[in-house]
C-alpha cells in the first residue's frame, strides 16, 4: 500500500514568517516515511534564506550526492558515445557547509570545512559504490596544490582508503586539470 502526503516546504513557509522553511509538523512526516519526492524548491541566489536542499541534506544525512554521467548514443547524437562517469560529491561538507560571514559592507567569507570523518565517508562510499556497481577505478579531484591543508586532508584521506580496495584503481587529479580531461 502507498501513503501519499503532501507537504509544503520552501518559499510558501518561509513567507509564513517560518524561518528553516518547513514547518516542524512537516519535519515529524518526513522522518516517519520511507522515502519523500522533493520538487524543486526556490532558492535566493545571493542573499535571502538558507537553501531548504541544504537543510534536508544535514537533517538526513544525504551526504553523497551521486550523479550517473551516461551517453544514450546512438539514440542521442553526442561528441562522447561511450561515457559512462559516476560523479559522487560530498554533500555537506567543504564550501556546502554553508557556513559563511560578512566581514564589512564590502568584503565576505566563506568557511570550507573539511574533516576527516566526512572525508572518510564520501571516500569510502566512493569505492563501494564502484565495487558494487562493477566499475575499475575511483578517480579524486582536489585543489590541494593551493588549499594544502583543507584538500590536503580529503587528498590524504583518499589515498589511506585506496589501499583498502587494491581491487579498484585509484588515481587523483588536480581538479582544473580533471575537469579538462573530462
Amino acid at each position: 500500500k502507498l501513503d501519499i502526503h503532501e507537504v509544503k516546504i520552501g518559499e510558501q513557509v518561509y513567507l509564513q514568517g517560518i524561518k528553516t522553511g518547513i514547518e516542524p509538523s512537516t519535519w515529524d512526516v518526513l522522518k516517519n516515511t520511507d522515502a519523500f519526492l522533493k520538487a524543486p524548491i526556490t532558492t535566493p541566489q545571493g542573499g535571502g534564506f538558507k537553501s531548504l536542499n541544504v537543510t534536508i541534506r544535514g537533517a538526513f544525512s544525504l551526504y553523497a550526492n551521486v550523479r550517473p554521467c551516461v551517453s544514450y548514443a546512438p539514440f542521442i547524437e553526442t561528441k562522447h558515445p561511450s561515457m559512462d562517469v559516476v560523479i559522487i560529491r560530498e554533500n555537506e561538507e567543504d564550501l556546502y557547509a554553508g557556513i559563511e560571514y560578512r566581514q564589512t559592507a564590502d568584503v565576505c567569507q566563506a568557511i570550507k570545512l573539511i574533516s576527516r570523518s566526512g572525508s572518510e565517508r564520501i571516500v569510502r562510499y566512493a569505492f563501494e559504490y564502484a565495487v558494487k556497481s562493477g566499475r575499475k577505478k575511483v578517480t579524486c579531484f582536489t585543489k590541494d596544490n593551493i588549499l594544502k591543508l583543507s584538500d590536503g586532508l580529503f587528498h590524504e584521506v583518499f589515498e589511506e582508503i585506496a589501499k583498502e580496495y587494491p581491487q579498484i584503481e585509484h588515481e587523483h587529479w588536480i581538479v582544473d586539470i580533471g575537469a579538462a580531461k573530462l
